[in-house]
């Protein structure tokens, strides 16, 4: 007898946390499915509606512990989505769940947080309602917050929260030893959730007839407890009503009468048996082995064992609630497998995007770098450029300079202290322009004219037998905003005056005109020298040296200028017609600067 009660202590052990409804396993299985589609599709909202619903079967099925995981999960994810509306639902849902396993912080604060986010002003009444509820040790100022959340839920037709708020107003009831009062609200809350809630309705259920039960009322007890086995949502869950028989054979053992507890419970093992349900059935047995250890009815108890233990093969092998546990366990498991394999997935799509990141940084960087270096280079070629066009600009031809200073000395040397001042004052003028406009790329065109002027004064009193000189401006040319490059003119009249006109018997003739040619500024430089192949002949070689130097920095500063303002500068030299004279044309794109 011993060792068949000890292997039904073991059968117990192992078998005692499988039961759930077959509701619950295939709310759950379905739920995973949407899971794991919300998954792969990385919608997020989705697997937190998945994670909303498998908790609230867990809740309506009366398992806090579970829902509660889900409703955390569901939690999180509305959050970081922020979702609003679904973020207040779960977290009043978290804070029920919270309440029914006593965890009152936890609860209140849910409760809080729902208050703060809520949707309506009727549920952050209802929220902070239950707030105020929980904190208060004042059991006038619960059942306020009561009432009004009955009121408030009465208007909302919510009939779940209905339910627990006559409920938990019978609890104030009983704390002030108001008995009726709280057998009237549990009453009220077992009629309201029977029509939609079973599980609630069967805990109010099993709250009255504890009431009744401590109050030693048991007929009363009794009478509850027939009134919900003809219940019509017992009658589609004949293991819920297997467990209310039980419950009703409890009551008939502590109002002292075994045989109608006896009746009962071999009435209940026997659905147990014949409908599979191993658990209900090994219970029946336990409670019956003790009824017939008091009486002293050993065979009988005897005889319960081994009808039990030659049915238990059988009766496992058809028990539903057994696979569909194991099916409820093993889904579980695979969404915990699918959470793992989604952080797995995460965290190599966030090592991917780090290493990514990373390497776009470095290339980011390197091309900056690169960047930065051209850019420098650029600059320092442009501010080469700039130096060399300074230069360029400075360099006026030595001899020019050296003839000048011996014609000043000529004219001191003869008494002709007029012509020496005259001569001083432009050549110190001259080059009082120059250096002024030395450090700019481009001068007004009226200060490049007054210089030329001047140079051209100077040459033409060295030479005053060899040439005489004319410069035509047309007048739509001289305003403020035209600029030139500045002594860039000069080279030109300078090689025209020392190679054409200087070798000649008689006095020459040099004219300068400038004029607009459409965006262009046409310059003009006509002599009647010798002509360019007559002046290579006459040539030293020191003079063709010399010239090729000259000539050569003016093109040079042509370059320079195209290169850093990406403008137009040409010049042609051509002979005239039987070699009496050079004609040079010279176009400066008037956009230029």
């Amino acid at each position: 007898m011993k060792i068949l009660r000890l292997f039904l202590l073991l059968f117990l052990f192992f078998t005692g946390n499988f039961v759930f409804a077959q509701t619950v396993t295939e709310e759950v299985k379905a739920q995973s499915k949407k899971l794991e589609k919300a998954l792969d599709a990385k919608d997020e909202v989705a697997q937190a509606d998945s994670y909303y619903k498998i908790g609230e079967s867990f809740f309506k099925n009366g398992n806090y512990v579970k829902s509660e995981e889900y409703f955390q999960r569901a939690k999180k994810i509305y959050q970081d989505q922020n979702s609003k509306k679904k973020l207040e639902q779960v977290t009043r849902k978290l804070a029920q769940a919270q309440e029914k396993q006593n965890k009152i912080a936890p609860a209140i604060a849910n409760y809080g947080k729902a208050a703060e986010i809520s949707y309506s002003s009727g549920s952050r009444a209802i929220n902070t309602n239950d707030v105020e509820r929980l904190k208060s040790s004042s059991q006038v100022v619960k059942a306020e917050a009561i009432q009004n959340n009955i009121q408030l839920n009465l208007k909302e037709n919510e009939s779940a929260d209905l339910a627990e708020n006559y409920s938990q107003l019978a609890d104030i009831n009983i704390q002030q030893k108001n008995i009726p009062k709280a057998e009237e609200n549990l009453n009220n809350a077992y009629r309201i959730s029977k029509k939609e809630t079973p599980q609630q309705a069967l805990e109010i259920n099993q709250k009255l007839t504890d009431l009744y039960v401590e109050n030693k009322k048991f007929d009363k007890a009794i009478e509850a407890k027939k009134e919900v086995l003809k219940e019509d949502f017992l009658g589609e869950n004949s293991q819920k009503k297997v467990d209310q028989i039980q419950q009703l054979a409890e009551i008939y053992i502590k109002k002292e009468d075994p045989k109608e507890a006896v009746n009962l419970l071999t009435n209940a093992y026997g659905i147990a048996i014949e409908k599979g349900y191993t658990l209900e059935a090994q219970k029946a047995v336990k409670k019956l082995d003790s009824l017939y250890r008091v009486s002293g009815n050993t065979n009988e108890s005897v005889k319960l064992y081994r009808d039990f233990f030659g049915k238990l093969p059988d009766l496992i092998s058809k028990d539903r609630s057994l696979v569909d546990n194991k099916i409820l366990a093993d889904t579980e498991q695979r969404i915990l497998q699918l959470e793992k394999e989604k952080e797995l997935k995460d965290e190599l799509i966030q090592k991917k995007n780090t290493f990514n990141y990373g390497l776009i940084a470095v290339l980011g960087i390197l091309l900056l770098l690169i960047a930065f270096i051209v850019w420098t280079l650029k600059r320092v070629q442009i501010k080469n450029k700039k130096i060399a066009l300074q230069s360029l600009r400075r360099e006026m031809n030595p001899h020019f300079i050296f003839n000048s200073l011996n014609s000043i000395n000529q004219f001191i040397a003869t008494n002709n202290e007029l012509e020496a001042n005259q001569y001083l004052t432009r050549f110190s003028k001259l080059m009082r322009g120059v250096m002024e406009n030395s450090a700019e790329d481009f001068i007004p065109l009226q200060q490049e004219l007054d210089m030329l002027h001047n140079y051209l004064a100077l040459e033409k009193t060295r030479f005053a037998d060899k040439f005489d000189y004319q410069v035509e401006v047309d007048e739509s040319l001289i305003v403020p905003s035209l600029q030139i490059p500045g002594m860039l003119i000069q080279p030109f009249l300078e090689n025209a005056i020392w190679h054409g006109l200087r070798y000649r018997t008689e006095k020459g003739f040099l004219k300068l005109i400038l004029e607009k040619d459409l965006q262009y500024l046409k310059i003009t430089i006509e002599d009647n020298g010798i002509g360019i192949e007559e002046s290579q002949k006459q040539k030293t070689e020191h003079q063709k040296t010399r010239e090729g130097r000259g000539m050569k920095n003016t093109l040079e500063r042509i370059k320079l200028l195209k290169d850093l303002y990406k403008k137009e500068i040409t010049y042609s030299i051509t002979d005239k017609p039987n070699g009496n004279g050079v004609i040079i044309v010279l176009n400066i794109d008037l956009n230029l600067k």
